[in-house]
């Protein structure tokens, strides 16, 4: 049995159920996230992959707990997601790192956060910056890293705190594409190691596709789960499967429906 199945065949890690979630704009009530229901699996990794303004973020600021939903529940284990906790670990595309800390200063913030030693938390959060290929700059600043390796401490500082869900938004978005490609791969290889539960959200199709067991492809505002396509493709993987046919075939298959979505934004 391959390891896609195997996951799918895990406890529900997230259960969402008829989530709605609306905001007052100058216009009157928007409504971003209408009747969204979802299971993401334990140690899955799950790409939501849909047109600008079609709630990706919105949904993952609930995930999160750093949104409330209108209507609908949302649970991890089976408890209400009331709150940030560091059981859910973040990334955002902007690195949101402290200036003033070195490195391997900003990847044991969140242990100290958590009342771990300072030896302890200095030990455990260089095992992070070894592991995103980062030792030789552990004492640096944030102004003498490149985007890429902004974006290496920051997914650093999420592993660090040793999170069972990890949340990205766009992480990759805003890097030149060598630095991304390298990022996806890191990603991967991190994955299959430390097996947490991933959660990413994506406006690239290629990328969803390199990355996920399972895209959630979600329809123009007001947004919603419009399909759910199974990734068969064998882990491990890495650029050279973007030559292979059957990547070629859900790429344009994704592609179709993504853009079919985009289209009725423009009508």
């Amino acid at each position: 049995m391959d390891e896609k199945n195997m996951n799918l065949e895990m406890p529900v890690k997230i259960k969402v159920r008829n989530l709605n979630k609306s905001f007052m704009g100058r216009n009157g009530e928007i409504v971003a996230l209408k009747d969204v229901s979802l299971d993401i699996y334990t140690n899955e990794f799950v790409c939501v992959v849909g047109p600008s303004g079609c709630g990706k973020t919105t949904l993952l600021s609930i995930l999160a707990g750093l949104e409330k939903p209108t209507s609908g529940t949302v649970e991890m284990d089976g408890k209400a997601i009331a709150g940030p906790s560091p059981e859910r670990g973040v990334v955002f595309q902007q690195y949101a790192l402290f200036p003033w800390k070195t490195v391997i200063q900003n990847v044991e913030f969140g242990l100290r956060l958590k009342g771990i030693d300072k030896d302890v938390a200095r030990k455990e959060a260089m095992k992070y910056v070894e592991m995103v290929g980062l030792k030789d700059f552990a004492d640096s600043f944030p102004k003498e890293l490149s985007g890429g390796m902004k974006q290496r401490v920051a997914i650093a500082r999420a592993y660090a705190v040793n999170p069972e869900v990890l949340l990205m938004d766009e992480p990759f978005g805003a890097l030149d594409a060598q630095t991304r490609a390298q990022l996806q791969e890191d990603l991967l290889r991190t994955w299959q190691t430390e097996k947490k539960t991933c959660f990413f959200i994506t406006h690239d199709v290629d990328e969803a596709v390199l990355l996920a067991q399972r895209i959630v492809i979600m329809s123009a505002r007001p947004g919603r789960v419009r399909e759910i396509i199974d990734i068969d493709i064998p882990y491990p993987r890495n650029q050279e499967t973007k030559m292979q046919d059957d990547y070629i075939e859900y790429r344009n298959l994704i592609w179709s429906k993504v853009y079919k979505e985009y289209l009725a934004v423009m009508k």
